[in-house]
């Protein structure tokens, strides 16, 4: 283990004969950078240990600063991870046979496969403060994290404040009490001031003269306390309710109302009914949830880079990656109990659309076209999720109708993302198979999908099917000018730049739609 200091800031990650780390198909190539031979770096001597005030004055004791959930609001081995499943989700095989080789392994590898951009990252800024002060203090101030060097060292030539780094390789784990020992060998025991956040942290500062904490759960805060009376607590602003409730998209909910629709569509409203159907929004809300959570572990790099997406909870590190991997698989189980007591075939259409779902995440939604086609078809499931709790038959004009209602949404979101990339000036996205020159024909396809919705609506209202429902089927054709007027109005708004990122949450929300929509649906209380 070695303490290093930078002569230079280091741009991006290379082996000692100057090419890029990059991933092979096996596995990853490259080599650390070695200080002996890298000309970028040079390896500092021991510090020697601070001398007690004996008439000569004593060296600045050194202040050391953790990195993941510390430094920064996150955990790299977490986004690492998820990066490269996000990517490759095959890298699966890779995680396993690291977690069998060990910790270090595992970490080694994926920082030398994961996308990483430091300047992303969700510093905190108490803890810079801290740093800052320290400096000014004429003080030395050192990195010393869990994570892999080749991430730590590029986090610290970004910041441009340490003096010094310590970091696990691909053989050591520089966790719990070997980072302990570590610093006690480099400054002594009491030799030192430490920031940490976790246990792990708890032989650190059991061995440091001061200890600082920041986000230490009730428990580690408690042990600390005890070990530590006079341990020092930085202000952290927690998630709370807000947080979690971002987190888990419970304004996405009203979009698992259209399990009413079959219902509403057939004229079957019964108490048995309507608490099939309940149940079966509470399922879709719960698995939703599961895998909102999933997605945004996914994609926390492109988040970090999007106009509004970056004040996600996971982005911006207002809720511990942990604890969003333990909420989602929670959620998940609870779904699945709930779609279960409803009746098994809903259970098979809950898990369809889990699976779907889950694709569209790792790789559905980098395909041009099939990513749309795939969420207009996740509402779809919404719709026949409904219709098989309550077991109500399913209207193939029902069905279409909202396909093409669906595709033009999905098409009318990916427009608004590509408008916003290209007023921005912003390169292509890796993640989507778009560009900024698609931006006119993804609004000509969502144009198209949605006056296709009012064509099958229009076909529909002459059927003898709608004679059967309806008394007066022709007071129908009132609601056409309202249909189109919407969808019409969507597509302007979203051309001029005022469109929310999702068109869904937009439509609950906008004024005018919730008049429009209302006013159609007296028209269908009117055909009755």
């Amino acid at each position: 283990m070695r303490t290093i200091k930078f002569e230079a800031i280091a741009g991006d990650m290379r082996d000692v004969s100057g090419d890029l780390l990059e991933p092979t198909g096996r596995g990853f190539s490259g080599a650390a950078p070695d200080p002996a031979t890298h000309p970028r770096l040079v390896e500092t001597t021991r510090p020697a240990r601070p001398r007690r005030p004996d008439g000569e004055a004593a060296r600045p004791l050194p202040l050391v600063v953790d990195l993941d959930g510390t430094l920064v609001a996150s955990d790299l081995l977490i986004e690492c991870a998820f990066a490269t499943l996000g990517r490759r989700p095959a890298a699966i095989i890779d995680i396993i046979g690291g977690l069998r080789r060990g910790k270090a392994d595992l970490k080694h590898r994926l920082a030398r496969s994961a996308a990483f951009d430091p300047a992303a990252l969700p510093y905190d800024p108490e803890v810079l403060a801290l740093i800052r002060q320290a400096r000014a203090e004429g003080r030395p101030v050192y990195l010393a994290s869990a994570s892999n060097g080749l991430l730590v060292e590029r986090v610290a030539a970004h910041l441009g404040l340490f003096t010094g780094w310590f970091a696990s390789d691909a053989d050591t784990n520089l966790a719990g009490a070997v980072k302990a020992r570590q610093l006690v060998d480099a400054f002594g025991e009491n030799g030192f001031d430490y920031v940490g956040n976790s246990a792990d942290d708890l032989p650190v500062w059991q061995v440091a003269r001061r200890s600082i904490a920041i986000r230490t759960p009730r428990r580690v805060a408690a042990r600390l306390s005890s070990a530590c009376p006079d341990a020092r607590h930085l202000p952290a602003q927690p998630a709370g309710l807000r947080g979690w409730a971002k987190l888990l998209r419970v304004h996405q909910y009203a979009k698992n109302a259209l399990v009413f629709l079959p219902l509403l569509a057939a004229h079957v409203i019964t108490f048995g009914a309507i608490g099939q159907a309940l149940a079966a929004f509470v399922a879709f809300s719960l698995c939703a949830s599961s895998v909102y959570i999933v997605n945004d572990l996914v994609d926390l790099q492109d988040d970090r880079a999007h106009r509004s997406k970056c004040r996600r909870p996971l982005a911006s590190g207002a809720i511990p990656l942990w604890q969003a991997m333990v909420a989602a698989p929670v959620l998940l189980i609870a779904a699945v109990a709930v779609a279960a007591s409803v009746s098994l075939p809903f259970l098979a259409v809950l898990a369809g659309y889990f699976v779907i779902t889950t694709s569209y995440t790792f790789a559905l939604k980098r395909m041009m076209l099939i990513d749309v086609l795939t969420l207009a078809v996740l509402y779809l499931a919404r719709v026949i999720g409904g219709a098989v709790a309550t077991d109500v038959p399913m209207s193939k004009w029902l069905l279409g109708f909202c396909l093409m209602v669906f595709l033009s949404l999905a098409l009318i979101k990916r427009y608004v993302e590509l408008a916003a990339r290209r007023d921005a000036r912003l390169p292509d996205s890796k993640s989507r198979d778009y560009r900024a020159s698609d931006l006119e024909m993804v609004a000509a396809l969502a144009a198209a999908a949605g006056f296709n919705a009012i064509v099958v609506f229009a076909v529909y209202i002459s059927t003898p099917a709608a004679g059967a429902l309806y008394s007066t089927p022709e007071v129908l054709w009132l609601a056409i000018p309202l249909l189109l007027y919407w969808i019409a109005r969507a597509l302007m708004l979203a051309s001029r730049r005022e469109l929310h990122d999702d068109p869904m949450v937009f439509a609950l929300k906008d004024r005018v739609s919730l008049l429009t929509m209302g006013a159609a649906a007296l028209l269908v209380v009117g055909a009755l």
